[in-house]
């Protein structure tokens, strides 16, 4: 049995990595190829590991690359031509997922289709339902609310459970530091230049008014890493900066600032008081508030139905609003309790069904 996946995220290339492992107990003749991180490339290494290049933020990035991944989807598709898997695993990323499941359409039914953690479609283009349940043979939805919208298209979907809510322990304030605060300002190179300097300009403000306050943060990658610590010493500010150390912070830190995405859910769930960050281009702003159809930017909040975690949008991220809310993160226990209490709650609704695990779900779609 041959499977060609497609991961294009540093949560992603994690994901897939959980699954794929989970996959080869059940059948360990399961070959894997196709494009991913460094976690489905130590696995698998046929899979290429291209996520430090592939994972960009918004329109003007890709814009700005799209040669580089004209090159790459076509790549792909000679790969897949090639190498005639019996199935190609889309996880998440959107942009590059769905083209190339509408380019594989002439390969079907030979060739299935399947996608891991649905694209968030819902947020922003719910016309693509009716064309992705045309172009797709299955979706592995990582939230329950997801599968009533995909079936509702005709699209054949199960909801597997969110594969952190199992593995992660919502951690109360005796396992934490009291006085260390987590940065974290995303994985990707465009995030870091744009939210850690606002993140580090609320520490200053922190430290002012709670000098025993003791900061860290996380690198997704060396390169990052070394961006991360100039920009620390260019704001004066001292931070330890770790390499792909966030899951350890958001388990040992009093309270913290995460960045929009993937993380900000992780963090919920292990139990780390936090508000959430989303900083980018103008531009992107602009063409993303013209087409998301939300009430909320986190997870957890959409999740909740409420916000449960403060957001600080664009021009809302401002230095004195950030300071602000963390020093009541660290300060105020029974904020954080309540806090953690809409956590668990937000955890045990993302729960794997009994009846499947992930693995389960896509082995009987392969066979």
């Amino acid at each position: 049995m041959r499977l060609f996946v497609v991961a294009g995220e540093t949560s992603g290339d994690t994901h897939a990595a959980a699954l794929l492992a989970d996959l080869r107990t059940i059948r360990p003749d399961l070959r894997v190829s196709g494009l991913g991180g460094p976690k489905l490339h130590a696995l698998c290494p046929e899979v290429e590991d291209w996520t430090h290049e592939a994972a960009v933020v918004g329109l003007w990035d890709v814009l700005r690359r799209y040669g580089w991944f004209r090159r790459k989807f076509h790549q792909a598709l000679d790969r897949i031509a090639q190498e005639k898997p019996d199935a190609v695993l889309f996880v998440d990323y959107p942009g590059f997922n769905l083209r190339l499941a509408k380019a594989l359409q002439p390969h079907r039914p030979q060739l299935k289709l399947l996608y891991y953690i649905s694209p968030q479609v819902w947020a922003w283009n719910r016309a693509r339902l009716p064309r992705m349940a045309r172009w797709l043979d299955r979706m592995f939805c990582i939230f329950p609310f997801e599968k009533e919208l995909y079936e509702k298209s005709g699209l054949h979907t199960d909801f597997v459970g969110h594969p952190m809510a199992a593995k992660l322990a919502i951690l109360g304030d005796e396992a934490r530091n009291p006085d260390l605060f987590a940065l974290l300002p995303g994985s990707r190179d465009r995030e870091v230049r744009k939210i850690f300097p606002a993140l580090l300009a609320a520490a200053k403000i922190i430290l002012a008014r709670r000098p025993q306050t003791v900061f860290a943060s996380a690198a997704s990658s060396e390169k990052l890493q070394h961006l991360m610590r100039e920009l620390a010493a260019k704001s004066g500010v001292g931070c330890d900066i770790g390499l792909r150390n966030a899951r350890h912070l958001m388990q040992t830190a009093a309270a913290g600032l995460v960045a929009s995405g993937t993380a900000t859910l992780e963090a919920a769930l292990c139990g780390l008081p936090y508000a959430l960050i989303y900083k980018v281009a103008p531009l992107t702003y602009l063409a993303g508030r013209a087409v998301i159809k939300v009430p909320h930017l986190g997870m957890a909040n959409l999740l909740a139905g409420r916000e449960i975690v403060q957001e600080f949008i664009q021009q809302e991220a401002t230095a004195a609003n950030l300071a602000a809310e963390s020093l009541r993160l660290l300060d105020d226990q029974a904020y954080r309790a309540t806090m953690r209490n809409n956590f668990q709650a937000v955890r045990e609704n993302l729960q794997t069904p009994a009846t499947t695990t992930p693995a389960q779900a896509v082995l009987e779609a392969l066979v």
